[in-house]
C-alpha cells in the first residue's frame, strides 16, 4: 500500500461523511458481501481510521467479524437503487453495481462519490451491534454529490435546493473547495466574495449549476452549508459546499483561508462562515448554519444509527 496523504484524506472525510454508504467485504469462499449503512464515521487521521456499525442480528455478521478488511462506498445522489438493493434481502446484490476489488481487496463501486478500502484494525462489541474499525489503506473520491438520508427519505442537493426556493429574494453562493483552498472572486470595491447569483424562475438548483459553469470550475452542486436571512436587505442566502476536481477557474482564484484573507472578505457574514469552514475542515466535522446575518446556530451533520 502507498502512504495515505492525511490532507487529502481529511478533505475526503469532510466532503462525504454524512452520506449513505454500502459497506463491503468477501466471505471465506471469496463471495462479495455488502450492506447499506449511514453510520460511517471518521475515528482518526493518524493513523487513518474509520468505523462502521453492524447489527448482531445481521446475516453478514459472521463474515464481517472474520474478515481481514472492508470497504466503505459513499453513494452518489443518483444511486438510490443501489442503496435500496443493499438494504434488502436480494439474492445477488452485486449484479446491480459495477464493482472491482480495491487495492486492499474489498469490493469498491464505480460511480460513487468516494470509497475507502480498509484493513481490519479492531472489532468492538457494543450492545446489539459490532463496531468495525478499519485502517484506510487506499481511497478515491470525486466531485459527485453524495446521497443523504433523513427522516425516512433520501436527500439530494437538488431536493434541498428546491425546498428553499420559495423566497422571492433568494441569493445562492458557491463555497467551492479544492485541496483546502476556497474559490474567491473580487467585487467592484476590490474586496473578496464567494461566487453568487440571484435565483430566478429556474429555481435554486439550476441557478447553482449556472453559477458553477460561469465560474469555469469543474465541480458539481454540493450540499447546503449555510442558510441565513439578511434582514436589512430582505434577502435569503443559501451557500452550497461544492468540491472541485482541480483548481482551474475562469473567475477568481482558489485561496487559503488565512486571517488576512478573511479580513479582506466584503460581507462580514460570509467572512464568519468561511472562518467556520476553515476550522471545521481541520477535523472533517461539518455543520449547517441557520440564522440571520448577525446571529444563528450551527447544527451538526449527524449520521444515522
Amino acid at each position: 500500500m502507498t502512504d495515505i496523504d492525511p490532507r487529502a484524506l481529511r478533505n475526503a472525510f469532510g466532503a462525504f461523511m454524512t452520506g449513505v454508504t454500502v459497506v463491503t467485504t468477501h466471505d471465506a469462499e471469496g463471495n462479495p458481501l455488502g450492506f447499506t449503512a449511514n453510520s460511517f464515521t471518521s475515528v482518526s487521521l493518524d493513523p487513518p481510521l474509520v468505523l462502521v456499525c453492524l447489527a448482531n442480528s445481521s446475516s453478514n455478521y459472521e463474515a464481517f467479524n472474520d474478515a481481514s478488511g472492508f470497504a466503505v462506498n459513499i453513494l452518489a445522489e443518483d444511486q438510490k437503487d443501489v442503496s435500496n438493493t443493499f438494504a434488502r434481502p436480494v439474492e445477488d446484490r452485486f449484479a446491480a453495481v459495477d464493482w472491482q476489488k480495491g487495492p486492499n481487496g474489498a469490493p469498491v463501486f464505480k460511480g460513487v462519490s468516494a470509497w475507502f478500502d480498509c484493513s481490519m484494525f479492531n472489532r468492538v462489541e457494543a450492545g446489539d451491534h459490532l463496531i468495525l474499525i478499519g485502517k484506510v489503506e487506499a481511497f478515491e473520491n470525486n466531485t459527485h454529490p453524495g446521497l443523504g438520508y433523513a427522516r425516512g427519505a433520501y436527500v439530494t442537493p437538488a431536493a434541498e435546493a428546491e425546498a428553499l426556493s420559495n423566497s422571492a429574494n433568494l441569493m445562492v453562493s458557491a463555497l467551492v473547495e479544492y485541496d483546502g483552498k476556497v474559490l474567491l472572486t473580487g467585487n467592484d470595491a476590490g474586496k473578496l466574495t464567494l461566487p453568487e447569483m440571484k435565483v430566478g424562475r429556474e429555481g435554486a438548483g439550476e441557478t447553482l449549476k449556472r453559477l458553477i459553469a460561469q465560474a469555469g470550475v469543474t465541480a458539481e452542486p454540493g450540499f447546503i452549508y449555510s442558510v441565513y436571512e439578511d434582514d436589512a436587505r430582505e434577502t435569503q442566502h443559501i451557500s452550497f459546499l461544492c468540491q472541485a476536481s482541480s483548481d482551474t477557474t475562469s473567475t477568481g482564484i482558489f485561496t487559503e483561508l488565512s486571517e488576512t484573507t478573511l479580513m479582506d472578505v466584503a460581507d462580514p457574514s460570509v467572512s464568519t462562515m468561511l472562518e467556520r469552514f476553515a476550522q471545521e475542515s481541520q477535523v472533517g466535522n461539518f455543520g449547517v448554519y441557520y440564522g440571520n446575518q448577525i446571529s444563528g446556530e450551527v447544527r451538526p451533520l449527524k449520521s444515522g444509527s
